[in-house]
């Protein structure tokens, strides 16, 4: 009997999942630590900025019936969302780029 699950873990799931380094990848553990703390820092403050709009939009669409603060908090909530996306698949982006033009 043959059972498919028998030799991975939970690390050969999420390893094929995460990409590669691909130019980056001759940089240090030190300096890999530091770039991923850089982009957690920035997508929380994205994730902030996209709360904060929501926040401004339902504000201001019903307790104050200010429509500009609502269409606001939507610009907002718009960037702060696309900031998040951009941020999380950089090193999918660099990896596919660098493999272009490799």
């Amino acid at each position: 009997m043959y059972l498919a699950a028998e030799k991975g873990d939970i690390t050969t799931i999420i390893g094929g999942i995460a990409p590669n380094w691909g130019p980056f990848g001759s940089l240090g553990a030190e300096a890999k630590i530091m770039i991923e703390v850089v982009m957690a820092v920035a997508i929380l403050l994205c994730l902030g900025i996209a709360i904060w709009g929501a926040a401004k939009q339902r504000i201001g669409a019903t307790a104050l019936r200010d429509t500009f603060s609502a269409e606001q908090g939507k610009g907002l909530i718009v960037a702060g969302l696309t900031g998040v996306f951009i941020i999380g698949s950089l090193g999918t982006l660099f990896t596919i780029v660098y493999g272009m033009a490799v």
